[in-house]
């Protein structure tokens, strides 16, 4: 009796289609994944941007990147869905948007090197990891645009097609007029700083209470019991004293990470004796609705991370990455000594 495996279905049908492949079609597709791989390997990082926050145009929704040399890209994705065009290959095996840019440059409605743009996309690497993505420069939806409409204009579209996609050209410019000339109003104005500065306005505002808050125990002791370990200290339940540093690494792991400015509002709003020192906690400053809540939360995910770490350099290595902090140091800051009792 045969101990031998069965291959299953599929499998067995792609061995079959190797074995009927010649040693140059192999040699061929061979040379194209380790293509594949360089590039990948060599592809510019995105340091803005995400699928879940796209361009919006109407009813178009296209996702956008800001890659690590400053380049603005439209994902390969949203560019076929902003011109109406399906996903996946032709039947050729060309994809959609390369049969468009040889058709157009057939006809002389683009210029080769549109057509060269078109048909090679840039290879980047999304933001928090993953599979390698394609998109292309952001202008190059508006030059594609223009000249679609130019040949519209001209007479010189050919099948229902093409006039589809200008149709869809057509809305993509009316939006770009109206989300173009709101971008240059807050330029010109100066509102775009102020802009921001409003939003970072609310957001303290909703976390931020404007008067303190009667004190409620926040910090649980498994807070402090897994710092003393972290840092390497005996902790002792006899004595409620804490080193004094301790009160900057918490600034850092607990308050720095809540909210943008959030810290540096608390230090603001929060009254403090002749020394200088604070007469109330931060906590006691947080909104009830939203701040407070918010800082809970925040310390589950803390004192589990370091339960799951050996040693502080390890658990900041953990938080940073599932709750980086949310200011932008401006200077030098305090250092983390590790004195202080």
């Amino acid at each position: 009796m045969s101990t031998a495996k069965k291959t299953p279905g599929r499998a067995a049908g792609g061995l079959a289609r190797a074995a009927a492949l010649s040693e140059e079609r192999k040699r061929e597709i061979s040379k194209k994944g380790h293509l594949a791989k360089q590039q990948a390997a060599l592809a510019l990082r995105a340091t803005h941007g995400s699928d879940e926050k796209p361009l919006t145009i109407g009813d178009v929704e296209i996702p956008c990147y800001v890659l690590e040399d400053e380049t603005r890209v439209l994902s390969q994705r949203g560019l076929l869905a902003g011109l109406g065009l399906p996903r996946g290959s032709t039947p050729s095996g060309e994809d959609q948007l390369t049969v468009l840019a040889n058709a157009l440059l057939a006809q002389k409605l683009i210029t080769p090197d549109l057509a060269l743009i078109l048909k090679k996309p840039i290879v980047f690497r999304p933001k928090h990891g993953g599979r390698p993505a394609h998109g292309y420069p952001a202008t190059v939806l508006a030059d594609l645009c223009e000249a679609i409409l130019a040949a519209r204009a001209s007479g010189q579209l050919v099948g229902e097609r093409q006039q589809m996609i200008a149709k869809q050209c057509e809305i993509l410019v009316r939006g770009f007029a109206r989300v173009g000339i709101i971008a240059l109003v807050d330029e010109a104005t100066g509102y775009q700083a102020d802009r921001a500065r409003d939003a970072l306005a609310k957001i303290l505002e909703a976390f931020v209470a404007q008067e303190i808050q009667p004190y409620v125990q926040t910090f649980p002791i498994e807070y402090y019991k897994e710092l003393f370990r972290l840092r390497g200290l005996p902790f002792s339940t006899d004595s409620v004293k804490r080193p004094q540093y301790f009160g900057v690494l918490t600034n850092d792991i607990v308050y720095k990470r809540l909210a943008p400015g959030v810290l540096e509002e608390l230090q603001r709003v929060t009254p403090r004796n002749e020394d200088g020192r604070p007469k109330a906690k931060y906590f006691q400053s947080l909104t009830g609705n939203l701040g407070y809540p918010k800082l809970q939360q925040h310390l589950g995910k803390v004192i589990a991370t370091m339960s799951f770490s050996e040693n502080y350099d390890e658990f900041k290595v953990k938080l940073d990455k599932i709750a980086p902090r949310m200011d932008k140091p401006t200077g030098p800051e305090q250092e983390d000594t590790g004195k202080g009792i």
